[in-house]
This record gives structure tokens, C-alpha cells and sequence, in this order.
């Protein structure tokens, strides 16, 4: 009985791909250092641009990490791991996204020698932990407060954080003059946690220096009736009524039905619509206001109400705007215009309609309220002005952080050298293995001075040429970027060596099931199409009901209706039957 032949055990389905032990761990590695070589030329003040070009048409110049990360549509199922930590980064502090990927490529290119000689990948995570943890002390010790200082030295030294953000990006000529607009930005909400409570504009023309910050509220001009040039565009102290309602003859619905025994009563129905809108439109004027926005449209009707009576009006204000101007002017968005209140209208100091460049905008200033601010920037070319609105965002999230978290640290891999050496001589310390592991890890961070030093050519100061004290030369970044970033890379290098197997499940074979549809429709000739109805019908039906003998073909039956709605047009044919229709629409 010993020898019988044992039964075969079958756990996956018939075509899956598995793939196990070192090979596949290597494999994986080699996958995130060719996703790490992509940016790793992006980083520092003489960083390169990569250029986008998606199925779409659509044409991208950035070298923020994690935009290149977003857009490069990584498939390998490890390399989308360094995706993720990039929108992380991005998302937790808005900057250090290439620091992180390259950080990450780097921890497993060392670790890659010591997993091909056989090392058991979890003495590798173990060490590689204990580095992160003495790093990210050590970051802690060196970092430098900047709490308590007066309003004017934060001031100054938020702008230096802003312009060490900004030194690397396509805008980094102009990095003081971004830099002290960002800050300014920041400060003017205060302690608000909402970031579109800044609201950046691109306005295509001009140059960068053409770009200005408005303490308040701009947006562009929304759509107008007849009726919108009458009206005054600049006002002083204005009272500012905000609404969401419609200002506008409504029509009927489709379906709506009046019943008159006499035909005189018709009149009487259009006076009552026409004393509708003319009792809202009366009471906003009653309410003091000299602005009114709505989120709705505001018809020709009320455009012109208001401009008889010197009010501006403003219809289909985007939400975001609408909000953003509430916070400003400290009014109150109003479902009604019934009993409208002094307390529920905003005010500003001025209000004016400017012409920048092609568009005309809407700005409010002077606001009471204070919270918020608006970038309108200029550039000569779209791509130009999206990358320096990228570029913007990442300063604001430093700033930001920087004002939360009060602690500064070194940047141009300053830090980098400091934590690798310090890693280095505790490894001396350390019996075993150990203590390759951990140099290993204090090699790769050296990885940010050295590209930095590639970048520039000549030196860490690529400004002199030699060596230089990053932090007198006000070289500083928040330390909870470099924190987070070692944080989030050496977790995604553990999580990357811990995977000894990969299973991928057979793809959905409907391609060869449609192909084997349109073979007979081939073979059978298309002269008429019933055939090919009947076939569409007869597989889709039998789909739906889990038939074992289509099962084989696995084609999802949506993939059928869209071969037959090809077929349709290919033939010119408009005959397309209501019932096909009913038997897809529940898919």
C-alpha cells in the first residue's frame, strides 16, 4: 500500500503564475531600483524635468516625485509599492517624494548582495529597523527649534524653508520671490487646517514675476447676461450677500400639467412666476447688500435687476470660491432669501473687477476675517504655470509643517552624511551580522549628497564650488520631512523583503472569447446581420444563466454588446433593437 501512487493535490486554478525563494525576492528588487533610477535624476537645485506623455494626449513636465510616481503607471506589483510611499510623503508633509523613492531603491540595492549569499531576509528587516529607529533619534537631537521667536524672524526663517523647497523645482530662479508669497499665504490663514483655503489661479501670459498674492479672495469672472457691464465694478466697504439658490425664471417641468376652466386665469399663472422672482430679488436688495453670489445661475432677469440699482451680481460662483469667500468676509452661505440678517452679510474693504491678462477677476481685500489668501500665478506656457502650481503646493505643505512642527534641520544632504556616520560608528559596536546590516543601511543613506553632488557637477555647493555649512547658509528643511521620509522608505524596504512568493491568478481570457465570436461571424459572412444578433443574444443569455459549456469562453457579456455596437456602425446599421437594449441595461 506504501507504494501506491499518492493522489495529486490541486490548490490554484489551472494557469496560475507563482513564483517563489530567492529569485523572486531578487526580481522584486530589481524592480524598484529601475522605478528609483527613473526619478533619481529629478533630485536637488540642478534636478532635470521628465516629460509625460500619456494615451490621453495629455503632456506632463514635472520632476515632483510623486507627480513622475502618479503618472508613470507602474504595473510590477513591488514597484507599486514606492508609489504609494511617494503619495504618502506627498500627502503627510508635500515634500521630500523623490528623497523617499530613492531612499527606498537605495536600502534594497545594499541589501540585495547579502540576500544573493544566502542571508535570511528578516535579520536584514531586524537591522534595518534598529537603523531607522537610532536615525530618526538622532534627527530628533539635531534638530534646531525655532519656537519662540518673534514674528518677523519666523517670517524669515519660514521663507527660508519655502525657498530650500522651492530651489529645486522649475521655478527655482524666482524661489525668494515665491518663497516670501508662500509664507505671507500661510500665515494669513493662520491656524486653519483646510489647505484650499489658499486658492491658486493660473493665468496663462506674462512672466513669472507678474505673478501677486491677494490677501482675500480672487476668481475669475463667471458667466454673464446682458445687463453685467451696467453694473458698478468697485466698491468700498461693500455688504456682500452670499446665496444658493437660483435667481431666474424657472420653466416647467416636462411632465407638469395646468388645467384652466378659463382661459383669462393663464395671465394670472405668469404674473405669479414673474412675482416670485421679482419678491426674491426685492428682498435681496432690501437686505443692504451691494454684492450678491450664488452658487446658481442668476438669470438675465436679476443681472439686470441689479445693475439698475448699482449692485453687482455674480452667478454659478464655484463652490470652493463661494466657501473660500465666507471664510474672508465672514459671511454666511444662505439657502433663502427670506429674513436675511446684517450677521449672515460679509463685508471687505474693497472690491474691484481687474483685468489680468486675458480674464477678468473678481478680488476681494481687505477682509475682516483674514482666512485666506490667493496666488494668481502667470507663465508663458500651460505645462509652465501647472509644474510652478505643483511646485507652490509643496512650499505651502512645508511651511505649514514647518509652523506645526518648530524644528529645522540641515538640508542639502547635510543631515544625510551626519546620520550615515553616526550609524557607521555604532556599527563598530555591534558583534555579528549586525553590523553589516547596519552599515549597509548607513551607506545607502548617503545616496542623497551623492546624486545631489551629480546633479551639481562640481561639489555639494553648487553654488561655490566646494564645501559649505548648509545650515549657515540657510539650507534648512523640517525635520519631520526627513523623518517621515526614512520612516516610509525603510518600511517599504522590509515590506519588499519579507515577500518570498508571488501569485498571479490566470487574466480573464474574454479577448479570445470575442475573437472566437467574430471568427464565426466571419466564416458565416456578414451579409445579414441577424446572424450576428442571434449569436450576441444566445451567448449573452446563456451567460447570464451560467451555462458550463460558454463558462469556457469567460467573456464578460458587456464586452459582447460593445463587439455589437461596432458591428453596427461598421455596416451603418440603425436598426439596433430596443429589446438588446433592455437585456444589457441590467448588466
Amino acid at each position: 500500500m506504501s507504494t501506491m501512487m499518492q493522489p495529486q493535490i490541486i490548490l490554484l486554478k489551472e494557469g496560475t503564475d507563482t513564483s517563489q525563494g530567492k529569485a523572486q525576492l531578487v526580481s522584486n528588487i530589481n524592480a524598484v531600483m529601475a522605478v528609483a533610477d527613473v526619478v533619481r535624476t529629478t533630485l536637488g537645485p540642478r534636478g532635470m524635468d521628465k516629460l509625460i506623455h500619456d494615451d490621453k494626449g495629455n503632456t506632463t513636465i514635472s520632476n515632483d516625485g510623486a507627480t513622475i510616481m502618479k503618472l508613470l503607471d507602474i504595473v510590477h506589483p513591488a514597484a507599486k509599492i514606492l508609489v504609494d510611499i511617494a503619495k504618502s510623503q506627498d500627502s503627510e508633509v508635500g515634500d521630500g517624494t523623490t528623497t523617499v523613492v530613492l531612499l527606498a531603491g537605495e536600502f534594497l540595492k545594499e541589501a540585495k548582495p547579502f540576500i544573493e549569499d544566502g542571508v535570511h531576509p528578516q535579520n536584514l528587516i531586524r537591522s534595518y529597523r534598529t537603523a531607522s529607529y537610532l536615525a530618526i533619534e538622532k534627527i530628533k537631537e539635531l534638530a534646531v527649534s525655532i519656537e519662540g521667536k518673534s514674528l518677523d524672524e519666523k517670517r524669515s526663517l519660514l521663507a527660508k524653508c519655502a525657498a530650500t523647497t522651492l530651489s529645486s523645482k522649475l521655478i527655482g530662479g524666482e524661489k525668494e520671490f515665491f518663497a516670501s508669497m508662500v509664507v505671507d499665504s500661510v500665515l494669513a490663514i493662520g491656524n486653519d487646517d483646510r489647505l484650499n483655503m489658499i486658492g491658486i489661479k493660473k493665468v496663462p501670459g506674462g512672466t513669472m514675476r507678474d505673478s501677486f498674492l491677494v490677501n482675500g479672495v480672487a476668481f475669475k469672472k463667471t458667466f454673464s447676461y446682458a445687463g453685467f457691464e451696467q453694473q458698478p465694478k468697485k466698491f468700498e466697504n461693500p455688504k456682500i450677500l452670499l446665496l444658493n439658490i437660483e435667481l431666474e425664471l424657472k420653466s416647467e417641468k416636462e411632465n407638469a400639467e395646468i388645467r384652466l376652466s378659463d382661459p383669462l386665469q393663464y395671465q394670472s399663472i405668469v404674473d405669479a412666476e414673474w412675482n416670485i422672482i421679482y419678491d426674491k430679488l426685492d428682498k435681496c436688495v432690501k437686505s443692504g447688500a451691494k454684492i450678491v453670489l450664488s452658487r446658481l445661475a442668476i438669470g438675465d432677469l436679476g443681472t439686470q435687476y441689479f445693475a439698475d440699482r448699482d449692485i453687482f451680481c455674480a452667478g454659478r460662483v464655484a463652490e470652493e470660491d463661494l466657501q473660500r469667500v465666507a471664510a474672508a468676509t465672514g459671511g454666511t452661505v444662505q439657502t433663502s432669501v427670506n429674513n436675511v440678517i446684517d450677521e449672515v452679510l460679509g463685508s471687505c474693504e474693497i472690491f474691484e473687477e481687474k483685468q489680468v491678462g486675458n480674464e477678468r477677476f473678481n478680488i476681494f481685500s481687505g477682509c475682516p476675517s483674514g482666512q485666506t489668501a490667493t496666488i494668481v500665478l502667470r507663465g508663458g506656457a500651460d505645462q509652465f504655470i501647472e509644474e510652478a502650481e505643483r511646485s507652490l503646493h509643496d512650499a505651502i505643505m512645508i511651511v505649514r509643517r514647518a509652523m506645526k512642527n518648530s524644528t529645522v534641520v540641515a538640508g542639502g544632504g547635510a543631515i544625510d552624511m551626519e546620520i550615515s556616520r553616526y550609524l557607521r560608528q555604532h556599527a563598530r559596536t555591534i558583534a555579528g551580522k549586525s553590523q553589516l546590516f547596519i552599515n549597509s543601511y548607513a551607506k545607502a543613506l548617503e545616496v542623497i549628497p551623492r546624486q545631489l553632488c551629480e546633479g551639481a557637477l562640481y561639489g555639494v555647493d553648487i553654488n561655490t564650488g566646494g564645501i559649505a555649512d548648509s545650515y549657515a547658509n540657510f539650507v534648512w528643511e523640517p525635520a519631520v520631512v526627513k523623518i517621515n521620509a526614512i520612516n516610509a522608505a525603510t518600511e517599504a524596504a522590509c515590506l519588499i523583503l519579507s515577500v518570498d512568493e508571488t501569485v498571479k491568478n490566470p487574466k480573464a481570457q474574454w479577448a479570445e472569447g470575442v475573437a472566437v465570436v467574430l471568427f464565426a461571424v466571419v466564416e458565416e459572412g456578414c451579409a445579414d446581420d441577424r446572424f450576428f444578433r442571434c449569436i450576441f443574444k444566445s451567448l449573452l443569455v446563456n451567460l447570464l444563466f451560467k451555462v458550463p459549456s460558454y463558462n469556457c469562453l469567460r467573456v464578460q457579456p458587456s464586452v459582447f454588446f460593445l463587439v455589437y455596437l461596432s458591428f453596427c456602425i461598421l455596416r451603418r446599421d440603425s436598426s439596433l433593437c430596443y429589446c438588446d437594449l433592455f437585456l444589457v441595461l441590467p448588466l
